[in-house]
């Protein structure tokens, strides 16, 4: 028996971004048929993680749908999987998406799709920002896989907490002399943040990662890896 797939997204009242992360799984559904995969949401969106938990059977493998590792990776999800009393070993939890390589191809895949030529051009990877020192350098590792993929330079900026603004970095870039500078949204949906990346100064800027396939097949590498150790553990 498969493990269900529970995907879980960050929530948002976004109308559109709930959209897109509901696209993106049947975008894994499309991939893997037969698998059953369902949402769950953080917060501000039904069905919660014990909602959406106590409708399911069998075991369960949680694909957290952020880009970064940290809070939310290791206290949010444990307390809400403890205020859904599962039994013990019944549900496991993934890595966060990022980073990985895979981002960073529909990274640029995005940028392309802006119009960003495949030059060495400066790119700022724009996240929504965390005070969690793992989802910091987890962004910083996916600016570095990002910079790898371009051949282009790549700095780092946020909507929030330390660390420079998208528009401080691309001004920066602008001090420096490079006048062509791209703005990456290192988000997986829209929502209030993305809707703001357009208004700043960068040349090109891209939209969130939403249904690319790269993600999707991220989502199911992170499932697959699970599921493996799941078999293993159950053996």
């Amino acid at each position: 028996m498969n493990a269900t797939l529970l995907a879980v997204a960050h929530g948002t009242r976004d109308p559109e971004g709930v959209r897109t992360v509901l696209a993106l799984l049947n975008e894994v559904r499309r991939l893997r048929p037969g698998l059953r995969v369902e949402p769950a949401w953080l917060g501000l969106v039904e069905p919660s993680v014990p909602r959406a938990l106590a409708s399911l059977t069998g075991p369960v493998i949680a694909v957290p749908l952020l880009l970064a590792s940290g809070y939310h990776v290791r206290a949010d999800i444990p307390a809400l999987l403890a205020e859904a009393e599962v039994e013990p070993g019944t549900v496991r939890v993934t890595p966060a998406l990022g980073p990985s390589p895979l981002l960073a191809h529909a990274l640029a895949s995005r940028l392309g799709e802006a119009g960003r030529p495949p030059d060495a051009s400066p790119v700022v990877l724009a996240a929504t920002g965390s005070s969690d020192p793992r989802a910091r350098a987890d962004t910083a590792e996916s600016a570095r896989l990002l910079s790898t993929h371009l051949n282009a330079p790549v700095s780092v900026a946020f909507a929030s907490g330390q660390g420079p603004t998208p528009a401080e970095a691309i001004s920066a870039w602008h001090t420096a002399g490079h006048p062509d500078v791209s703005l990456a949204a290192h988000l997986l949906a829209p929502g209030h943040f993305a809707r703001t990346l357009p208004r700043t100064a960068a040349r090109w800027t891209s939209a969130p990662l939403g249904t690319h396939p790269s993600v999707a097949e991220l989502v199911l590498r992170r499932y697959d890896a699970c599921d493996l150790t799941m078999m293993a553990i159950n053996a």
